[in-house]
């Protein structure tokens, strides 16, 4: 890996840092020791791949890793809107948003975030992996009469591509692979359950198809997921349409903050598991949405203005490097990320507070002419 040191530094800048990440701000911040240019190259050298992230997160999840670890997965968005279009900085569907407009432009980055089960360590997470979605190939749209851009290998793919590197090359240990309805294809589940020979505990859409009985299945007597009767607090095991192993579904309600209320349709290749264990589990998967968050409030993920993709690109790699570090330092506190980047902004105010009293204290004709003037009501 180049330059380990400015890595080190860069991502503790981003830590620090509550304005943009830039290499003239990093460069003063550390009185010159490093150019602003040795900076800028820094981020302009080759790409850093999943190979060097692996090699500086592998010690750490080693120590945290067992065998009933679980893999969160989801992808974020982080905007761009006024960037130079390029590879990775492109226009992307964003399943979140409501309303029309759902088309975002910024990077797409696809997480794998990994959680221990020891409550000794405090459940410590770190992302194992992260994928950037690059756009390289051109296509023209006749509904829209336009050439758009869009990725060779689609998200589904990159899931199972990573998670088998995962298991198969870097020998994570974990049991559980957690995700929302956007992964659940039926190749994500058959991958899962007889490749990887893992349970998942998943999300289905309300419309997703399922029989009650291997001979229902057989039969083709199908059922929508949002038509199932089932009481509150049951699993039963049901026959999803793709699948030729059964999976226990369960039927979540809950209230909104709104007083409406909502369903949540959940299916696992763990027999053994309970309705109350099986929605907790995936209620873990909101660990992965408050990894986007902090990375984006937190560690600056969003605040480098670099145009160009291999400056962006190195950027983000830092700045998991970032949450990393983050995420340790707030396990040692015994506080959340928000509260620790809270009191490091607390600190730098008190010093900033310190410095003007000094300055209003340093003799001069103006700070003499400045006493005579009434500059705060008394």
């Amino acid at each position: 890996m180049k330059n380990p040191q400015i890595l080190d530094l860069y991502s503790d800048y981003l830590l620090a840092s509550f304005n943009m990440a830039t290499a003239t701000g990093m460069s003063a911040l550390l009185n010159e020791a490093l150019s602003h240019d040795k900076i800028s190259r820094f981020l302009s050298q080759s790409k850093f791949t999943q190979k060097d992230y692996w090699k500086c997160v592998k010690p750490i999840i080693r120590q945290i890793e067992d065998d009933y670890g679980v893999i969160k997965i989801d992808d974020t968005i982080m905007n761009k809107p006024h960037s130079t279009e390029n590879e990775v900085i492109c226009w992307h569907y964003d399943h979140a948003k409501k309303g029309k407009d759902k088309m975002v432009k910024g990077i797409n980055i696809l997480n794998f975030l990994y959680q221990c089960s020891s409550v000794e360590l405090d459940r410590v997470s770190a992302p194992v992996a992260f994928e950037i979605i690059a756009k390289t190939e051109s296509w023209y749209d006749q509904k829209s009469d336009k050439v758009k851009k869009r990725s060779p290998i689609s998200k589904n793919k990159l899931v199972r591509d990573r998670l088998r590197i995962l298991q198969h090359y870097n020998k994570l240990k974990f049991r559980y692979v957690l995700w929302d309805t956007w992964f659940s294809s039926a190749e994500n589940l058959n991958f899962v359950h007889y490749e990887l020979k893992k349970y998942f505990v998943v999300a289905l859409k309300a419309n997703r198809k399922m029989a009650l009985s291997e001979e229902q299945k057989r039969l083709g007597k199908w059922i929508r997921a949002d038509q199932m009767q089932l009481q509150k607090d049951r699993a039963v095991p049901v026959w999803l349409k793709g699948l030729d192993f059964p999976v226990l579904f369960v039927k979540q309600v809950f209230q909104n903050k709104d007083g409406s209320s909502g369903e949540l349709y959940l299916i696992t290749n763990d027999l053994s598991l309970n309705v109350e264990f099986t929605c907790t589990l995936y209620q873990g998967r909101w660990g992965v949405e408050e990894l986007h968050k902090s990375l984006k409030q937190n560690v600056g993920l969003e605040k480098s203005p670099t145009k160009f993709e291999v400056t962006q690109c190195n950027h983000i790699f830092a700045a998991m490097i970032a949450w990393v570090k983050l995420e340790l330092l707030s396990k040692i506190k015994q506080t959340n990320h928000f509260a620790l980047k809270n009191q490091l902004y607390l600190q730098a105010l008190k010093a900033a507070f310190e410095q003007l009293q000094s300055l209003k204290m340093s003799p001069s004709k103006l700070s003499i002419a400045a006493a005579k003037i009434p500059l705060a009501l008394k």
